[in-house]
């Protein structure tokens, strides 16, 4: 049988490719517009989106007499976990010092991200904050990848009230998951400050009346600053559950719209484009956590 050469190969992949963009765009919503029904369309194009931003219940759980109910995007969250716990247990079943294969990839990714907590933090508050940091930016990165696997999003059961729900949906498109992380991460930064220079004084930068005691006029700026970074503790919580929920939420429409459109053929670029998301919100998720963490200990080294 003879071989192909690079030049022949590179022309049966433009034609392949070709080929595919030929049949998506017939079989999609614009193709339709000018081919009409087609056996094509009917094979490979996809239903008309519906955007809903409320989870879907997949079943209950009865609890103290009352039902609680369990999403798809809760079964996603336990699938990320779950993902996560698996690969860890695999890489580091059979240590060795010289690593290779998923221990080697595994420890080369944690030591860059230990780099950049420690470069950031310093190595004694980076080694302090890398456990909680490296659980969120696993756990947003994980789950915004697994919704790209074909079928994740596909599969639909019968829910409770009868309708057909969707089985699995991305975790960081219902606002309660991202709203759960940045709760997490407000409680972290406030028990590293607290922890760093005791309750008193960190209670101290939000409540400054020690000028205003004092009987000067400078002293009330300080007890506004003072309050205005109070307010600005919660209101991260709120900036850092939207950033989140509106970028996972963005994409995935995006997704939704293009494979409408545009089934396979146009759609590949954009799921490298979410490839590309799903790490950088959890790189900003999680350096932000790392910036205001960082800044809640630095009073007490200030202060010596």
């Amino acid at each position: 049988m003879p071989k192909l050469g690079c030049s022949t190969k590179a022309l049966v992949i433009l034609l392949l490719l070709v080929a595919l963009l030929v049949l998506s765009f017939i079989g999609g919503a614009i193709g339709k517009n000018f081919f009409g029904e087609t056996p094509i369309s009917r094979v490979i194009g996809p239903e008309k989106p519906e955007v809903h931003l409320p989870a879907d219940i997949v079943f209950t759980v009865p609890v103290f007499g009352f039902a609680l109910p369990v999403t798809n995007t809760i079964l996603a969250t336990w699938l990320s976990m779950l993902v996560i716990i698996v690969v860890a247990l695999i890489a580091t079943r059979r240590m060795a010092l010289a690593p290779g294969g998923l221990q080697n990839s595994f420890e080369w990714g944690l030591e860059k991200l230990l780099g950049f907590v420690e470069g950031v933090a310093g190595h004694e508050n980076g080694r302090r904050f890398f456990p909680v940091l490296a659980t969120i930016f696993l756990f947003v990165m994980v789950n915004a990848w697994l919704a790209l696997f074909p079928g994740f999003g596909s599969i639909e059961i019968h829910g409770p009230e009868g309708k057909g729900v969707h089985l699995l949906r991305s975790a960081g498109t219902d606002i309660n998951t991202p709203l759960a992380l940045a709760i997490v991460s407000f409680v972290f930064v406030e028990y590293w400050g607290i922890s760093s220079i005791g309750l008193r004084r960190y209670l101290g930068k939000f409540f400054n009346f020690k000028q205003l005691l004092k009987g000067k006029v400078m002293g009330l700026v300080d007890v506004f600053v003072g309050l205005l970074e109070l307010l600005s503790e919660f209101i991260r919580m709120v900036s850092f559950t939207f950033r989140l929920f509106g970028n996972m939420t963005a994409g995935e429409i995006l997704l939704m719209v293009v494979m409408f459109l545009v089934p396979w053929g146009i759609a590949l670029p954009f799921y490298g484009l979410e490839l590309l998301v799903g790490f950088v919100q959890a790189l900003i998720f999680a350096g932000l956590t790392l910036v205001f963490g960082t800044m809640a200990v630095a009073v007490h080294e200030e202060g010596h």
